[in-house]
């Protein structure tokens, strides 16, 4: 007989709640949950295809081992036996900067990729770590780490209640959200906009998302920040700008009108290709509403001066007084997160603490940029990088000179990848670890209800048992640090969560602040529950967290201003108020427990040195004059910009049957002034050349891009030997990617300008 199962879906930042249909151990069907606290019953395509992606005939089910040039199949104790043998001899040989760690997008997607990674660089001590930040978010988490004091203090939009929403470089509609998770995007604006308010959105493309809009506007790629900065610079000239109570907050308020002077709408409207007037305009209507969040994504990240435009984003939702209001731009706290401190003073956020060792990059958040792999590989000399540990990584088609990386990892010394697929970079590996299908793996959203738009925590356990012949996802990340530290076949994988717990609790009763102060640790560690060392992990960070019960120790330790307590717990769940959160409580409530709106949370949220918000940290104003030569530069007459499509995520959903075809295709889009012009026709080929070479794709006439733009996705490119992707490599599509050399780089975030750069198009018979 057919059951049923409730699963978090892993496959975008919205984390729909998903029922699952389940016969025997299959999935045979997927919709969305109506009873999710969040969700609410909204699926996309790619959660409906969720059984086809869990039973993908091409999934790994063994380890492999290269053995002769060849990867092979092997057991399970035969893979961590050759990692302990290698990796500990590299690193004793050569250092531990000798061992490079690579993560990807997935890893933010699963329980395993937010727990055990921490622990990995820990145990092989090395800072040569790359993950992809760098190819899409990096320059938010400085600027909100300059801002802030915090990289992860990220405000997102209080999409429900705004009045007024300017989107940038994002089409949610599409891509569900980033760094902003909130299910059902594209029905929060429609109501958005139906109880009277304003949609907003700035792309060189007409997406989905600009066609719900009340105003598009499409500017020149790459020009974000100009206009952002003319925006601010009007609200400024004009006395618009109102930050309200976050003036006595905010260092670096009467110096920015100077830092902005160059930046009038009559300078910067000609790099951007709009009017003054449509500046101006816009500018007067973000003052003139009770509330409104400006939000942008990887458009105005992913471009030169992503860094500045993130942290303009933040500027006129400070100056606007949005920050932290309801209505504008709110400070998630999530049920696993730290628990409020007092505010005052930080440790502050620094860039650059080290850098790489061949172009000099500096670190930003503990990570150097991914498009500096190759070269680390490549290059001889104390420090290069002879081993690498990717994890749900495929830098081969996501970083940009995917070639150069490619034969860089062919000359590894050793390689290990924790991939469900054979693919065009775990292709290279000595040993490949596959995971589990999602169905047999527990899910608690660590890293996106940081971003949610709504206070809430679900948790699902496996809907499917596991297989006899495979190991829980968590179990092969910590076999795997216990690898690389020497220590395989002399600790259960257990020992590694254990050593997590007690060192947190030993940290907790030592700490005065805390209510658990001066208890016993062991005592406290056997009242934890769960059925594993990672759901034992996720009780401890519960019950700690801000709505967590603290073991029964009595309140949450007085917050700063503004803070929230978690006094929220309850809303709507049947969880009375005062009780707090544990893995038990969170169990009884299988789809969720609702934790209320989000709330003003400043100052307490701020980490800076001051205590303040520091409006003009140094790097900020040291970019501001390379922001401004830019008012000088002539345009490339052709620039590329990529896509999203809602039946896709990166490189990984290609795959799936049900989720290729239609509109998810890789094609170059092309407007049908610049088509004319260059000689091009619908569904003829082009040869397209930029920094990194060139691409053959074929031609899509389409007016929804701007002339002199032109737009192909990212993610393509399956046409490599060795990889083992039946569906995917059938129909391959380009590597965009290809068309850069990695020399184009963010310079404060090191992030890859996928977006924006100059393109030279011919057609071809």
């Amino acid at each position: 007989m057919p059951r049923t199962a409730l699963r978090i879906c892993p496959l975008c930042e919205a984390t729909c709640g998903l029922t699952l249909t389940i016969e025997g151990t299959g999935v045979t069907g997927a919709r969305g949950d109506r009873e999710d606290v969040f969700s609410r019953g909204f699926i996309c395509p790619k959660g409906a295809a969720f059984g086809a992606l869990d039973a993908d005939p091409d999934r790994l089910r063994t380890p492999l081992v290269r053995r002769d040039g060849r990867l092979q199949e092997a057991t399970w104790e035969e893979a961590f036996e050759a990692i302990a043998a290698a990796v500990p001899a590299l690193v004793n040989a050569y250092g531990a900067q000798s061992v490079g760690v690579v993560l990807g997008n997935p890893n933010v997607h699963t329980m395993a990729g937010n727990l055990y990674p921490s622990l990995l660089l820990k145990a092989l001590g090395t800072r040569n770590f790359f993950t992809a930040s760098t190819l899409d978010q990096m320059p938010k988490h400085v600027s909100s780490g300059l801002l802030f004091g915090d990289p992860f203090a990220i405000p997102v939009p209080d999409l429900d209640r705004t009045d007024f929403l300017l989107l940038l470089g994002a089409n949610p509609v599409e891509s569900n959200g980033s760094l902003c998770t909130a299910p059902d995007f594209p029905g929060r604006l429609k109501a958005l906009r139906a109880r009277g308010g304003t949609l907003v959105v700035v792309d060189p493309r007409r997406t989905r998302t600009a066609k719900l809009a009340d105003l598009h506007l499409a500017p020149r790629p790459g020009s974000d920040a100009l206009l952002l900065a003319a925006l601010a610079h009007t609200l400024l000239a004009e006395k618009l700008a109102a930050p309200g109570a976050l003036e006595e907050q905010t260092e670096g308020l009467g110096e920015l009108a100077g830092a902005l002077a160059s930046f009038t709408p009559e300078a910067v409207a000609p790099a951007c290709d709009l009017t003054a007037a449509e500046i101006r305009d816009l500018a007067r209507a973000l003052a003139a509403v009770p509330t409104a969040a400006v939000y942008g994504r990887i458009g105005s990240c992913t471009v030169e001066y992503g860094t500045l435009a993130s942290w303009l984003v933040d500027v006129l939702n400070i100056l606007t007084g949005n920050l932290d209001r309801p209505g504008g731009v709110l400070f998630p706290l999530p049920a696993a997160g730290p628990r409020p401190r007092p505010a005052g003073p930080g440790k502050g956020f620094t860039l650059g603490r080290w850098r790489s060792r061949v172009s000099g990059h500096p670190e930003a958040k503990s990570e150097l940029p991914i498009a500096a792999l190759a070269e680390e590989i490549e290059t001889p000399g104390e420090g290069r990088i002879r081993a690498l540990v990717a994890i749900a990584a495929n830098p081969v088609l996501s970083a940009p000179d995917g070639r150069r990386l490619d034969a860089a990892l062919a000359g590894l010394d050793f390689m290990v990848s924790i991939d469900p697929y054979l693919n065009e970079t775990s292709r290279h590996a000595h040993v490949v670890l596959p995971p589990p299908p999602p169905s047999q793996s527990a899910h608690h959203d660590f890293a996106f209800n940081g971003f949610a738009i709504r206070n809430q925590v679900r948790y699902s356990r496996p809907a499917v048992p596991l297989e006899a012949d495979r190991l829980d996802e968590c179990e092969i990340h910590a076999r795997l640090v216990l690898a690389v530290s020497g220590m395989h076949g002399s600790a259960a994988p257990s020992s590694v969560d254990e050593m997590v717990i007690q060192g947190t609790l030993a940290k907790e009763t030592a700490d005065p602040r805390s209510p658990l102060h001066g208890q016993d640790p062991a005592r406290l560690a056997g009242l934890l529950t769960g059925e594993s060392g990672p759901e034992r992990r996720l009780d401890l960070m519960l019950r700690l967290g801000p709505y967590g019960d603290r073991f029964g120790a009595g309140s949450a330790p007085e917050a700063g201003p503004g803070e929230d307590t978690g006094a929220g717990v309850g809303v709507g769940t049947g969880v009375g108020v005062g009780e707090g959160l544990s893995l038990e409580r969170l169990l009884a409530h299988p789809h969720g427990i609702d934790l209320g709106p989000l709330r003003p949370r400043l100052p307490g949220v701020l980490r800076t040195r001051s205590g303040r918000i520091e409006l003009l940290p140094d790097p900020i104003t040291a970019e501001l004059p390379r922001l401004r030569a830019a008012l000088a530069d002539r345009p490339a007459s052709l620039v590329l910009v990529g896509r999203r499509h809602l039946r896709s995520n990166n490189s990984w959903l290609h795959n799936v049957p049900a989720l290729t075809g239609g509109s998810n295709r890789c094609t170059l889009q092309v407007n049908p002034q610049d088509a004319g012009r260059l000689g091009l026709t619908e569904g003829g080929l082009a040869r397209i050349t930029a920094d990194g070479g060139s691409l053959e794709v074929p031609v899509e006439v389409t007016d929804t891009v701007r002339t002199g733009v032109v737009s192909l996705p990212h993610g393509w490119g399956h046409d490599r030997d060795g990889a083992r992707l039946s569906v995917a490599s059938a129909v391959p599509g380009a590597n965009v990617n290809q068309l850069l050399d990695g020399s184009r780089l963010d310079p404060l975030s090191g992030t890859a300008v996928l977006n924006g750069f100059p393109v030279e198009l011919t057609p071809l018979p």
